[in-house]
């Protein structure tokens, strides 16, 4: 009997080690309970990792490979692939070749058992093109519980009663084809005005969550009450993009009010992805433009934000992915 309690406790162990570097096994269909996001079987998950930068402009990262490396390197359990509708080369003028990039990520997110975000990434409507993509990416990739639908990335000078109009449209038509996979839903002011969310929700759809971005050097206490204030309201809150330094991308980094933006993330255990992999020469890109479109990045080759992010999510992943040495 002692045996085989011991062989039934070893093979429990390894099985546990075996999900715990696979997010997905792990967790399995994402839902949403209240004001959190939550696995298949109802614990509370808190999803971090990092976003592409926009398709059209850092193509050459939006591969297998990268995919493999920040999961197995940066430890990330969520990558978002951020297609851009807008600017040069975009989805709307090049379709075929936004697909390639999206469907590539997905794909090996897929394969390596990572979440991902499908981030139709603009700043102004395009109900028509985004409900036509939607319904192409629920019929694909519905039936995978690795998927997650930004519909919106930031709108800008929407009112809220069209952003609900403008969700409800595409909400309803992932729902013909996916009924189960969570859909981000973004708010006026680059994602900001929560508390008119909290005022005044979408109803009637499951497995809503409403996105809230933040760069620390910009955006302080105040935007930290709002948020708080809104989840104590019952709001489920995913921060899709959230960077160290100003709302451009670029100047100094503020770490210590990084840190309190972190530090109120998991206290919420609210989910957090960081913006992004690319190579433009300024703070908010991670990669050197000398780096490896594929990964295998040393500290050399990654900048002095990226090299951050990367610490402050295998730390705090660290329970998903358990040290082997």
């Amino acid at each position: 009997m002692k045996k085989l309690f011991l062989f039934c406790l070893i093979l429990h162990v390894g099985m546990f080690t075996s999900f715990a570097a696979d997010p997905v096994k792990m967790w399995g269909q994402l839902q949403v309970k209240g004001n959190q996001l939550c696995s298949e079987q109802g614990a509370p998950v808190v999803l971090r990792g990092v976003s592409y930068g926009w398709h059209n402009l850092w193509p050459r990262f939006y591969n297998k490979n990268t995919v493999k490396w920040l999961k197995n390197d940066w430890k990330c359990t969520v990558l978002r692939a951020a297609m851009g509708t807008v600017i040069e080369d975009n989805y709307i003028e090049n379709p075929d070749f936004a697909l390639q990039c999206i469907n590539t990520v997905v794909k090996a997110a897929i394969k390596n058992n990572v979440y991902v975000i499908i981030d139709w990434h603009t700043y102004y409507p395009q109900k028509e093109e985004a409900k036509a993509f939607f319904s192409m990416m629920a019929q694909k990739y519905g039936k995978y519980p690795h998927v997650i639908y930004e519909i919106y990335n930031e709108p800008m000078e929407d009112t809220w009663e069209s952003v609900k109009e403008y969700a409800t449209e595409i909400i309803t038509e992932i729902r013909k084809y996916d009924p189960d996979n969570i859909i981000l839903v973004g708010s006026p002011h680059w994602d900001q005005d929560l508390h008119l969310v909290a005022a005044d929700p979408l109803q009637g759809f499951d497995n809503i969550m409403y996105t809230f971005h933040f760069y620390a050097a910009t955006h302080g206490q105040e935007l930290r009450d709002r948020v708080e204030a809104a989840w104590n309201a019952g709001i489920p809150i995913f921060v899709s993009e959230c960077a160290g330094m100003e709302a451009s991308g670029d100047g100094p980094l503020n770490v210590p009010e990084w840190q309190k933006w972190i530090d109120l993330m998991e206290r919420l255990q609210i989910s957090w992805v960081n913006w992004s992999i690319s190579d433009k020469n300024e703070t908010c890109s991670m990669i050197l433009p000398r780096a490896d479109k594929n990964g295998g990045w040393d500290e050399s080759l990654i900048k002095p934000y990226g090299r951050l992010v990367r610490e402050y999510v295998r730390k705090y992943n660290a329970y998903v992915y358990p040290d082997k040495k």
